[in-house]
C-alpha cells in the first residue's frame, strides 16, 4: 500500500512512526502547509514526494491511500477529494477532550464515522 499522509504534526508524526513498522506500506509523499515541514518530515521517513497542494498528492499514481491529519475543519473537503480521485481515506480526529474512558467512548459514538472507497478496483 503506498500512502500520502497530509498534515505532518505531532499526530501525523504518530501514525508515520507506526507505519514505519508495517510491512508493505510505503509513505509517498508527505503534505504540510509549510513546504519546509513537508521536506524535512519527508526526507526523515523515507518519501520520495514533499508537497503543499493535497489535490496534486492525490492525483499522483503513486498514492493508493491518504491518511489526514489535519486540522477537523478541512476534514470533511479532503476526504471528499480523496475518494473522488479513487483513495482510500483514514481520517485522524481526537476523539473527546475529557479525561475520562465514560466521556472518550461518549465522544467517539456521537462523533463515528467512515469513509469507503467507491472504486471496487484493488490497488495495485
Amino acid at each position: 500500500m503506498r500512502i500520502a499522509l497530509a498534515g505532518a504534526g505531532a499526530f501525523g508524526i504518530r501514525h508515520l512512526d507506526g507505519l514505519a513498522n508495517i510491512d508493505g506500506v510505503t509513505v509517498t509523499a508527505i503534505v504540510s502547509r509549510r513546504l519546509e515541514q513537508a521536506e524535512e518530515v519527508a526526507r526523515k521517513y523515507g518519501a520520495g514526494h514533499a508537497s503543499t497542494d493535497l489535490d496534486e498528492v492525490l492525483a499522483r499514481d503513486d498514492v493508493d491511500a491518504v491518511i489526514l491529519c489535519t486540522p477537523t475543519q478541512l476534514h470533511a473537503r479532503q476526504a471528499i477529494a480523496a475518494m473522488r480521485a479513487g483513495k482510500h481515506v483514514q481520517v485522524e480526529i481526537p476523539h473527546t477532550s475529557g479525561s475520562t474512558a465514560a466521556s472518550a467512548r461518549a465522544s467517539y459514538r456521537s462523533s463515528r464515522w467512515t469513509c469507503r472507497r467507491t472504486s471496487s478496483a484493488a490497488p495495485t
